[in-house]
């Protein structure tokens, strides 16, 4: 069950910057995958010696990391903050940069023109496409009317569109699996859209037919619940047997380590808030993976104002995790909310340390000298 309307909130000091980023270098780095970090991950969730003193009722929040921000939404988000800092506004973004409110509506606030098509962009101008990635048709469309454009696309949804072409090229069926109308499956359909076939979750299996079931393989829009994705491969392994598992994962090191890390703590908790859009997939994903989990209830929120008091009563312990596209302070007014109603005890629950960044596009790097 999601809750709750999406409306505006007074943040702190990253908006008072203009920025919807956090502070730091952009470096590459490594990612430690799920629970190979060889940090030690607090997974403990036991409750402190003290605890009983500094809260007689027993109140606590459990605290996912990781959560927020993944490398891709960080470079999209800082691709069009250099953009507005090197040409001025207005520029144009095709769809939204990332799947939030929040962050739009910042962005939006400080020049940013977000349209549906680039045919609604002026000839000639500016336009970022989103993190999302897009087709070949809209980057054609884009060269037709002279548009200078910079692509925030992640790099993990380029690896996919750069799957889509090799199969495609070898002539396999392309069982991409994912949800309709998304931006980033109608990208990577884009791509080979003669070989390409999307499967809309287990219950659309039995509609899926084939050329010829020795040259078929699956990928997948990188943001989806790896239980659900998993259930539709074998499904459709169990019509095709010969279907060929991608390269490498699909859905992304930040789509699967959140939901590793909500599924520790869920079954701890009468509740567990995700913070996050409701066009966010991968947001969508957690609310669904908490309950599956074994948390009592889960809400989907944008902001702190719309988690209702009456989700609390009766509640000991509660969650919080937030979608790869929430900016950090969203989770700290959702924790000031809690705090005000007796929650003040938050206890890590860590089963990851992500260090990955990814380099802006190059039309926005710094020269080197």
């Amino acid at each position: 069950m999601t809750g709750a309307n999406v409306a505006g909130h007074g943040c702190g000091s990253s908006l008072e910057r203009g920025s919807v980023r956090p502070e730091r270098p952009r470096r590459y780095a490594r990612i430690l995958w799920g629970m190979s970090s060889a940090i030690p991950l607090n997974v403990g969730i036991t409750r402190s010696a003290g605890a009983a003193t500094a809260d007689p009722e027993g109140k606590r929040v459990l605290l996912a990391e990781p959560r927020g921000y993944c490398a891709g939404v960080d470079r999209a988000v800082e691709t069009v903050e250099k953009a507005l800092e090197k040409h001025g506004a207005p520029i144009y973004v095709r769809k939204e940069i990332v799947h939030n409110r929040h962050v739009v509506e910042t962005l939006r606030d400080r020049g940013v023109i977000f349209v549906d098509t680039t045919d609604e962009v002026p000839e000639g101008e500016l336009v970022v496409f989103s993190a999302h990635g897009v087709s070949p048709a809209v980057h054609a469309t884009a060269a037709e009317r002279n548009l200078r454009t910079i692509d925030a696309t992640c790099p993990l949804v380029t690896k996919v569109h750069q799957e889509a072409k090799r199969f495609a090229r070898d002539d396999y069926d392309i069982l991409l699996i994912g949800h309709e109308g998304h931006e980033e499956v109608e990208g990577t359909a884009g791509e080979a859209p003669d070989h390409v076939q999307l499967v809309d979750g287990p219950d659309s299996v039995e509609k899926v037919t084939v050329r010829d079931e020795a040259k078929v393989i699956w990928l997948s829009q990188t943001t989806l619940s790896v239980d659900e994705t998993m259930e539709t491969v074998s499904r459709l392994r169990e019509k095709f047997p010969a279907l060929q598992d991608p390269p490498s994962d699909d859905i992304c090191y930040a789509t699967q380590n959140r939901q590793v890390a909500v599924k520790a703590m869920a079954p701890e908790c009468d509740l567990v808030i995700v913070v996050g859009s409701r066009n966010s997939s991968n947001s969508v994903r957690l609310v669904e993976v908490a309950l599956g989990a074994g948390a009592r209830a889960s809400y989907l929120v944008d902001y702190a104002r719309e988690v209702d008091p009456a989700w609390l009563e009766g509640v000991r312990t509660v969650g919080i995790t937030s979608g790869a596209s929430v900016p950090e302070i969203l989770v700290r007014g959702v924790l000031d909310m809690l705090a005000e109603h007796g929650f003040g005890e938050v206890q890590p629950v860590t089963t990851a340390n992500e260090t990955l960044v990814f380099a802006l596009p190059r039309e926005l790097r710094a020269a080197r000298h």
